[in-house]
């Protein structure tokens, strides 16, 4: 028989309409059914979800997981959006492009994979520095998977008050359990840093213990992620809590190249040398390499000039540098 958290589990994604998890479950219980004997009920159940699979109204695939927008306390805890956002928008490290279309493929599959006992990859730590694309992959995901992106807002989470962090946190994880999503957690080293450091104080030790028991715990369909500029200070138990670890790093010279040529490809330059643009945009992320090259676009426009030249894409690529070593300086 299907254990009270399956029940619970087809009665939640038949409510919210999200039939890929209400199959999932149902072969869950089917492959149960069948580890403990009972083939002849197992076969039924498969035939019977085999044939509601074949429905020309199905939803599994030609619907998405309806949005549902947080309302009283959780409206101040996520952000909720359906992202159009795709890998292909993404210029990837070939690496990291390999890792995520995994993951893709695993979540597409999840029925199959579960059914087999095994899960797919759904906790994931995204590490890097800024402006690399850490954010953009939650989007892409969401994107990709057709399901609504959900972010955690660490500033309405994290208050002064003994206790209130760590309830809050277990309404977003009930969320989490409820409602299939991909939730993001961004500049997560605010929660997670190591329980050991001098500057540490009692409360984030217990909002960091309780996040680990929630993450340990969670059984869900839905993705959570959790991204950091600073994985050096992130606690060691965190790291063995997640799926997947993916690394981001700054752009190569052909990673450049491909950022410049797709942010300028609406004003057909013409001979640029994009391998000494390449060359001075190097130590830039991809965030600041966009924006120095829709500076181009933007001054050109200003001033009426039909073509775009290597020294105006300097100049912009140059005031970013500035900025960036100002912002390192600063922090």
């Amino acid at each position: 028989m299907a254990s009270a958290e399956q029940v619970k589990a087809l009665l939640k994604s038949h409510i919210t309409g999200d039939e890929s998890h209400f199959f999932s479950v149902a072969m869950q219980v089917a492959a149960h059914e069948a580890k403990l004997g009972h083939g002849k009920l197992a076969g039924e159940l498969k035939a019977l979800i085999d044939a509601a699979k074949a429905r020309p109204t199905s939803k599994i695939t030609s619907k998405t997981v309806p949005i549902s927008q947080p309302r009283g306390e959780l409206a101040d805890l996520l952000q909720a959006s359906y992202p159009q956002a795709r890998l292909s928008d993404m210029i990837l490290d070939e690496h990291v492009a390999m890792r995520l279309n995994r993951i893709i493929k695993e979540q597409q599959s999840h029925a199959k994979i579960r059914a087999h006992g095994l899960s797919p990859r759904r906790k994931l730590l995204l590490v890097g520095p800024p402006g690399t694309g850490k954010t953009l992959t939650a989007s892409a995901l969401a994107g990709e998977l057709g399901i609504p992106l959900f972010v955690v807002r660490l500033d309405a989470l994290i208050t002064k008050y003994m206790g209130e962090t760590a309830a809050k946190l277990r309404q977003v994880f009930e969320t989490i359990s409820e409602v299939r999503g991909v939730y993001f957690f961004d500049e997560f080293d605010a929660i997670g840093s190591q329980r050991g450091l001098a500057n540490d104080v009692g409360e984030i030790r217990r909002v960091l213990n309780s996040f680990l028991q929630m993450l340990e715990q969670d059984q869900s369909h839905s993705l959570v992620i959790a991204a950091t500029n600073h994985p050096e200070i992130l606690d060691y138990a965190l790291f063995r809590r997640f799926d997947d670890m993916i690394q981001y790093g700054l752009p190569e010279p052909q990673q450049i190249i491909a950022v410049l040529k797709n942010r300028l490809a609406s004003f057909k330059p013409k001979r640029l040398s994009w391998i000494k643009l390449a060359e001075r945009a190097m130590g830039l992320s991809y965030a600041d390499i966009a924006r120095a090259a829709d500076d181009s676009l933007k001054d050109a426009i200003i001033h009426d000039r039909a073509v775009i030249t290597d020294a105006d894409i300097f100049r912009m690529l140059e005031e970013r540098k500035l900025i960036s070593k100002k912002l390192v300086i600063d922090t």
